[in-house]
Order: C-alpha cells, then structure tokens, then sequence
C-alpha cells in the first residue's frame, strides 16, 4: 500500500485504471467548418446541420428518409434486387469483398433506397442516396432500383423526387453502370408525359454520371447549402486545364449564380419548401399543405 493510500479514507481510495469508466468513442463530433465540438445527438436532433454556423454535415439515405417523409404510411420499392458481379471485376480487391464491406459498414445492400410516403399529406415517391455505400456510386442496381421508384410513382399518379449524393458512375459494372444513364432518364420522360412533377434535391456530394445524367433535369433543381456540384472534381481540372478555378467554384451558391439550380434551401426547411412546391405544381390550393 503506499503513502497516498494510507492518508486517503477507502471510499476515495485511487482505483484501478483498468476498473474506470471508458467514454465511448463518437458521442462528440468537430464541425469541419467552425471546428465547434458538437454533442452527436444534438446534430443528429438538427439534421445533421451544425448549430453554430449551419454546416450541412453529411446525412445517410434513412436519416434523411425519416427526416423528410411523414411517419406514416411508408413503403418501400426495389429492395429486393441486389447487385451482382456480372464483369467478374477485380482491381485492388474483388467487386464482392467490396459489396460486402460496403453493406456491413451501411446495413444497405446497395446505394440507393426508394420509399413511397407522404410529405405534409401529400403523396410522393422518394428515391436517397447512401454516399457511404461505396461513395453512392450508380450501378445497374441504383438505376433498377431508380426506375422501379419512378414506374411506381406513374402508377400511382404521384410526384418523384430525389436526393442526390453520389461520386457518380460505379466503374466496377463498366457499361452496365454507364447505361443506367439513359435508363432513367428515359424513366423521367414518362413521368414527365404523365405530367407529373419531379424535383431533384442535390447534396453534398454530387458528382460524375448522376449529375450528368438525371440529377439536373427535373422540374425544380433544389441544392443544401455549399454542396459539391459537378462533374469531375476541381482537382481533376485544374491539374488538366492548368488553370486556378475560381474561390467556390462547383459549389451550390456558384452553380445559382450561373442559373444552373433553381434555388438553395437549408436542410431543416426542405420538408416544407418541396410540399409547398409540389402543391403550386399540382395546382393545389394554397393551404393544401398540412
């Protein structure tokens, strides 16, 4: 026993550090932008949107489901196609040890989820992005799964939307990947002749073949504050071009100025910004908005 011990009465006694009580790890985040140390769970109560300067931290494909949808009657659509590694591709690791990381990291079986619900009492069909399932990027499951959701939403004579955030094509299915390209865009087109509103919300980021292809052609183009719009990355150009890009350059507030998206809008107001939308395109009236 030493000295210390035998001055301190038992009940303060130092204790083994082996029996103190660990912290454990993630219950504190550093917003990137402010460097504020956020409690996880206060963030998470906001969206996933910093309190102190409105930094749009990146949110997964369920988080913003919940977020956005009503709470009832939801459903979703394409969950049972799964990919499969048709190419049989291989660069540093295996397509499937890939697929397989990707789903224990997520709990998704791939990187894009479609749910039908309500907004404010008005029917939709929405269709999230899971950037961390292998960066979100589209595969011919993503654009199957995309189709589905915009099929339905004819059926059933609702609005589309989507929430974008993805690194663009999936190289690991080639062309399979590239033709998904066309695949739902031709999706969109139908709806469109069905007269039926879709409005495309892109987020942080959005990028390659998604941006490319169905991300910028519907009714309304909504993006999060200071999200990445683009096509390649800024890196990518200038060490190609061999020139400074403009401060801000593919961010979301450049891409308004240049008329690219229609408008911006803070995460916490999307759910009542894209109702009161969807109702003036239906031409309902202006209280329709529950």
């Amino acid at each position: 026993m030493s000295w210390l011990e035998k001055l301190l009465p038992p009940k303060i006694a130092p204790t083994d550090p082996s029996e103190r009580r660990q912290m454990p790890e993630g219950l504190w985040i550093k917003c990137p932008s402010c460097d504020t140390v956020l409690y996880k769970t206060d963030l998470e109560h906001n969206q996933n949107v910093c309190p102190s300067c409105s930094h749009h931290h990146r949110i997964g494909a369920r988080a913003r489901i919940d977020a956005f949808l009503d709470s009832e009657g939801r459903y979703e659509v394409g969950q049972e196609v799964l990919p499969v590694d048709a190419l049989k591709f291989k660069d540093s690791r295996k397509y499937p040890e890939r697929l397989k990381e990707a789903l224990e990291n997520t709990g998704e079986t791939d990187a894009l989820v479609v749910v039908g619900g309500s907004v404010h009492s008005i029917n939709v069909m929405v269709a999230c992005f899971e950037f961390d399932f292998m960066g979100g990027s589209m595969g011919s499951v993503v654009g199957e799964r995309f189709v589905r959701g915009v099929e339905t939403a004819i059926e059933q004579k609702v609005p589309f939307i989507c929430f974008t955030a993805t690194g663009g094509a999936r190289m690991q299915e080639g062309l399979l990947s590239l033709m998904q390209m066309a695949k739902t865009n031709a999706a969109l087109t139908r709806l469109a002749k069905k007269g039926l509103p879709y409005i495309s919300v892109l987020t942080d980021p959005t990028m390659g073949g998604v941006s490319a292809g169905f991300a910028f052609v519907g009714d309304v183009v909504i993006a999060e504050p200071k999200a990445l719009i683009g096509f390649a990355g800024p890196r990518v150009i200038e060490s190609t071009v061999r020139v400074t890009l403009p401060e801000g350059f593919q961010r979301a507030e450049f891409l308004q100025t240049k008329g690219a998206i229609d408008f911006i809008c803070d995460r916490r107001e999307l759910r009542k910004t894209v109702a009161n939308t969807l109702a003036m395109l239906l031409r309902q009236p202006a209280d329709a908005v529950a």
